[in-house]
């Protein structure tokens, strides 16, 4: 016979529950860094390919400041075309998912805002870092590539 309290009988009974959940959180970790990553590598990439577009820029006088807005810019207007997707797509998929959650009734705008404040803010260091670098081309080195 075993003796436990009120308390670790729930706990008990919610050991799975609690596995999904932290498995699910996990997994939306991961989606998140793969995400920031792509995003890393795709703007990576188009600073590869505008090297001497960027070059010519900064010969002429641009700012390193400006350099790094241009960068951005894309970074940012890819992040924006996903929520612009996403988000719609996630509060359509709670009317259908909401039955099988516990105590979600409706879309939760508290935790919308939080996941995307999150999701701009790692998309905004992963196109950072492409950015800088690519404001500190050297503008010959960059026009002798072609």
């Amino acid at each position: 016979m075993k003796f436990q309290t009120f308390q670790q009988q729930i706990e008990d009974r919610f050991i799975g529950e609690r596995l999904i959940a932290r498995l699910t959180s996990l997994f939306g970790l991961l989606a998140l860094l793969l995400a920031a990553i792509g995003l890393y590598g795709v703007t990576a990439f188009t600073v590869v390919r505008r090297t001497p577009e960027i070059g010519i820029r900064m010969a002429l006088g641009a700012a390193r400041i400006r350099v790094i807005g241009i960068v951005m810019r894309g970074a940012m207007l890819q992040t924006i075309a996903g929520l612009a997707i996403g988000i719609p797509v996630a509060v359509f998929c709670v009317r259908y998912i909401k039955s099988q959650l516990f105590e979600i009734t409706s879309v939760n705008w508290l935790v919308m805002t939080i996941a995307i404040g999150v999701l701009v803010l790692a998309a905004a260091i992963a196109g950072i870092i492409p950015a800088r670098r690519a404001a500190s081309i050297d503008p010959v080195r960059a026009l002798r590539v072609e």
